[in-house]
C-alpha cells in the first residue's frame, strides 16, 4: 500500500505501519484507524481497495511529509531571522529547550571531539 509517494508495511500491524509516514505517529494511526472501524491489529495486506482509499484519503487530510517537513523548516528559519534565543541555539546545534549542555546534549552536538592528541610520544634520547 502507498500513500502520499512511501510504501507502508504489509507484514506489520496497521497501526505501526501508518507510523512510517512522517507526521503520523501511534496514536495519529490508532485514531485514523478507529474513526474508519478498521481494526487496529489488520495488516495491509488484508485491507479491501475500499478500506485502503479510506485510509489513503483521511491520512492525506493530515499535514505529512513534505509538507510537514517543509513548515517546520520554515518556522527555524523564522526563529534565526528575527534573532530570537531558540533560533540563536538551532543556528549553533545546540538544545533549544533549556537542557543542559556541559554534559549530555550528544544528540546535537555529535560526537565528543578530543582536544590535543591524547598521549605525549615519548621521545628517544
Amino acid at each position: 500500500m502507498r500513500i502520499s509517494g512511501i510504501n507502508v508495511p504489509d507484514d506489520k500491524q496497521l497501526a505501526y505501519a501508518l507510523t512510517v509516514i512522517h507526521g503520523i505517529g501511534l496514536a495519529r494511526a490508532k485514531t485514523i484507524l478507529g474513526q474508519l472501524k478498521i481494526d487496529v491489529t489488520a495488516k495491509a495486506t488484508t485491507l479491501t481497495t475500499e478500506q485502503e482509499n479510506a485510509v489513503r484519503e483521511k491520512v492525506e487530510s493530515y499535514r505529512i511529509e513534505g509538507d510537514l517537513k517543509r513548515e517546520v523548516a520554515s518556522n527555524v528559519k523564522r526563529l534565526k531571522d528575527i534573532k530570537s534565543y531558540r533560533g540563536s541555539r538551532h543556528a549553533k546545534k545546540l538544545p533549544a529547550r533549556g537542557q543542559r549542555t556541559k554534559t549530555n546534549a550528544r544528540t546535537l552536538k555529535g560526537a565528543k571531539k578530543t582536544m590535543g592528541s591524547g598521549r605525549r610520544k615519548l621521545e628517544k634520547t
